[in-house]
């Protein structure tokens, strides 16, 4: 498959003065068992965090929170460089929709719709009452399929897509909702080599062209070195370690939290090679306050909210 650079203008332009996504002291409870506890964060525009743990962390419920997916404690904040910061400090974001573009691991497409139909119900965020899609949405949609190598399944109904195809079109739509902030969970899980190259390089580029403010949750831990500025280890619903990359995927921080013995090269390609090379005990995760999990340490100790953008 060839990789297709992203037209300029396959995303109409942002609100640029979005200028932070700020998390403080973040907190979710499922029924009455607390999964996620004490997130607090800065992510500057343009930059990328990658959300790292053992299954059971709290990986997901951190991106479902900053979606404003489920109800949450604490404050989640996105901040503009006019105008006062918008955010909740329980429940979903105001503005949601226009703000955050959220991008599930297994997505749940409904059934009865092509593949341009349902992206294209990206766009409703920026449609008035009783408003149709205008030609402008349909050639974004059109480019950023292509971009996606989708453009040969637009007509084809979605209930029909593999579970790759799926992940490839649902991160289309949020591409097309044009969001400032982009929330991916594990967005490469079900895709093969050649596509999770072709998406991630899209993304950053993106990223890159738009200031972007990327959150992703990703096992792969060589991918998250090379495209993240930020990383934030969860371990038993709670931050364990924040900083960037070469700090925090280190084979004792790894291994001390993953549970299994790791060796960690240099990738000439930028970032780390991360090998596991033998299991090693660890408690079981899951469990917030599990006194063996180590309090958050923040390696990076520079100022969050000047937020340089990575290169």
């Amino acid at each position: 498959m060839d990789v297709i650079a992203p037209a300029p203008t396959a995303i109409a332009r942002r609100d640029s003065s979005v200028r932070s996504l700020v998390l403080h002291d973040v907190s979710v409870q499922y029924r009455h068992a607390t999964v996620l506890d004490g997130v607090s964060l800065t992510i500057a525009a343009g930059e990328w965090l990658a959300v790292i743990g053992p299954n059971g962390a709290g990986k997901s419920t951190l991106l479902k929170a900053i979606a404003g997916i489920v109800d949450h404690r604490g404050t989640i904040d996105i901040r503009f460089d006019d105008q006062p910061a918008t955010g909740s400090r329980r429940g979903t974001l105001p503005r949601t929709s226009r703000l955050v573009a959220y991008v599930p691991q297994n997505p749940m497409l409904p059934p009865g719709m092509t593949t341009a139909e349902y992206v294209l119900m990206g766009r409703t965020s920026h449609l008035r009452w009783f408003q149709f899609e205008s030609g402008r949405d349909r050639d974004m949609v059109g480019r950023t399929l292509a971009d996606l190598d989708l453009s040969d399944m637009a007509a084809r109904p979605v209930a029909e897509l593999s579970g790759g195809e799926s992940q490839r079109v649902a991160l289309a739509r949020a591409i097309v909702q044009q969001a400032s902030v982009l929330v991916l969970d594990e967005p490469t899980s079900a895709l093969d080599l050649a596509h999770q190259i072709a998406v991630l390089e899209l993304v950053d580029e993106l990223r890159e062209r738009y200031g972007l403010i990327v959150v992703s949750s990703m096992h792969d831990l060589t991918i998250a070195s090379r495209h993240a500025a930020q990383v934030l280890l969860l371990d038993h619903g709670r931050p364990a370690v924040q900083g960037r990359p070469p700090d925090v995927l280190t084979a004792d921080i790894l291994s001390d939290h993953y549970g299994v013995e790791v060796s960690v090269l240099p990738d000439p390609n930028g970032g780390v090679i991360v090998v596991p090379v033998g299991n090693r005990s660890k408690p079981t995760t899951g469990i917030v306050g599990d006194p063996s999990v180590h309090p958050v340490i923040h390696l990076d100790h520079s100022d969050p909210s000047e937020g340089d953008k990575p290169s």
